[in-house]
């Protein structure tokens, strides 16, 4: 209604949105249209009202809506800034500076070199660089088994399309991607942001089961058997990637730390465990994609994209995973990842979490972590435990720590990590967060999912109800097992000074 467009259907207007679909509309429709050309200005005008491109703050995803608004040829739009296609000459400092981003930089760069005015110098530089572009468009399509999808994901994948169409380049993954766009594309003519995720869902699904108490159900022997066929059989060039980890979606995506780490503790919870060499082969490969700082990013190893890593939530993730998995608080992995920890902290006590809304995600699975490592008494986890305190609400749940009405999700991280540093079962704070999951849950037994799993980092987000059930699943059998123990007289484990 106020002329903007949200990231899903149904959320509030956003800039990024906006200013590229506006743009569509304007690229495909062109003028004449009186319904088209009224909502065309009214995008604009939301556009100007949010204070144009210069209001996204992530640099490469403004060049996108620059290049968007450039070839929709609004008077207003400032020239995009020009990509360095040439990056993909040093592999190297392709992965440190655009990472995961690689594909979608390619296609606008490609974009930008059949639109934009180029000079002697760098058509001859652009002339060396395209060959070693596709190349690895290719590397992408062929891990991928020639689907097309790009990481499943449609923007990026259009980008692709829409970068080697404009420059006449590989028509036969114009035709691959398109041919994938055509199958992902929605009953109502929409398309998701992520087309498929999978083991994103069933990772969180397991973990949250086992946690309740049913890791030995028969039934979740074909999620077992799930991850074990996905498992990466192949390495990842395009990352430096070996083989071993898991992708979100399936066998042929695109090697994930995030998703990798929570399968990892699903795994390690389930009858056999200790020989099962799916998850042996698990631990090396999330081992070895730890960064040298200590920290692990979501993508590529040591990245200096800011948007991959590191980030402080994954690197606590990992540290459970592995403790799940059998190492100790002292294995050189958890002890160097609770020292980068150590350094992360905010000077409010609180953690970033780069993959979910800030800020209370990341304090919370830190401190899980600190208190799963023996650390719930140190000065650092006490920050954290007192900043996540404060993020409660009067009616008990927690949300991000502003203004904004709390979660499920935010919530049940809170509750679990709270428990887990050690605070009673019985603790009024613990109660009135369990109390407001136990109030939030559906008649059906499911809980109502927030807009807080990340897209673009502050300006996309979208809901994931699967994560929403997990986590739930997950604090509530935290605060059962919690007073069983208090019960018993049983401490709580890891939670010593």
């Amino acid at each position: 209604p106020d002329g903007g467009w949200g990231g899903v259907l149904g959320a509030d207007s956003e800039v990024v949105p906006t200013a590229v679909a506006a743009a569509a509309l304007r690229v495909v429709a062109g003028t004449g249209d009186a319904e088209t050309d009224a909502a065309v200005a009214a995008g604009q005008r939301r556009l100007a009202e949010f204070g144009g491109v210069a209001a996204v703050t992530d640099r490469a995803v403004a060049v996108l809506c620059q290049q968007f608004q450039a070839l929709a040829g609004f008077p207003e739009a400032p020239a995009p800034r020009r990509l360095p296609l040439e990056l993909v000459l040093f592999d190297g400092v392709r992965r440190d500076r655009i990472s995961f981003r690689t594909a979608p930089f390619i296609g606008i760069a490609l974009l930008q070199g059949a639109t934009m005015p180029t000079g002697a110098l760098r058509r001859a530089t652009l002339k060396l660089a395209r060959p070693a572009a596709l190349r690895l468009l290719e590397a992408i399509h062929e891990h991928e088994g020639r689907t097309g999808a790009f990481s499943e994901d449609p923007w990026p994948a259009a980008l692709v399309c829409l970068g080697l169409a404009r420059a006449g380049e590989a028509p036969h993954l114009v035709e691959a991607i398109a041919g994938f766009l055509r199958r992902a594309v929605r009953p109502d003519g929409a398309w998701d942001a992520v087309t498929n995720l999978d083991l994103t869902k069933s990772a969180f699904a397991l973990t949250g089961l086992v946690a309740a108490g049913y890791a030995a159900d028969p039934r979740l022997a074909a999620t077992r058997e799930l991850f074990h066929r996905t498992q990466q059989r192949n390495p990842f060039p395009v990352f430096d990637c070996p083989a071993g980890g898991w992708s979100f979606s399936g066998a042929d995506g695109w090697p994930v730390t995030l998703e990798s780490a929570e399968i990892v503790a699903g795994l390690a919870g389930l009858p056999g465990a200790a020989d099962d060499p799916v998850l042996r082969r698990g631990v090396g490969w999330l081992t070895e994609r730890q960064d040298t700082r200590g920290s692990w990013s979501l993508w590529v190893r040591d990245t200096k994209l800011a948007n991959d890593g590191p980030c402080p939530a994954i690197t606590a993730q990992g540290v459970v995973a592995l403790l799940d998995a059998g190492h100790t608080p002292d294995s050189p992995p958890v002890a160097r990842a609770v020292e980068w920890l150590r350094t992360a902290q905010r000077p409010d006590g609180s953690y970033e979490n780069l993959w979910y809304r800030d800020h209370t995600s990341g304090t919370a699975t830190v401190l899980d972590a600190l208190a799963r490592a023996g650390l719930a008494g140190d000065p650092v986890a006490v920050r954290a435990r007192d900043r996540l305190l404060a993020a409660q609400r009067d009616d008990g749940s927690f949300g991000p720590g502003d203004d904004r009405p709390g979660s499920v999700e935010e919530t049940a991280w809170a509750v679990h990590a709270l428990l887990a540093a050690g605070l009673p079962a019985d603790d009024e704070r613990i109660s009135r967060g369990v109390g407001w999951l136990l109030d939030a849950q559906l008649p059906d037994g499911s809980w109502p999912a927030t807009r807080l799993c990340v897209y673009i980092r502050h300006h996309m987000h979208y809901p994931n109800s699967i994560i929403t059930r997990g986590l739930a699943l997950r604090a509530l059998a935290a605060h059962r097992s919690a007073a069983t123990r208090a019960a018993h007289g049983t401490p709580t484990p890891g939670a010593r000074a």
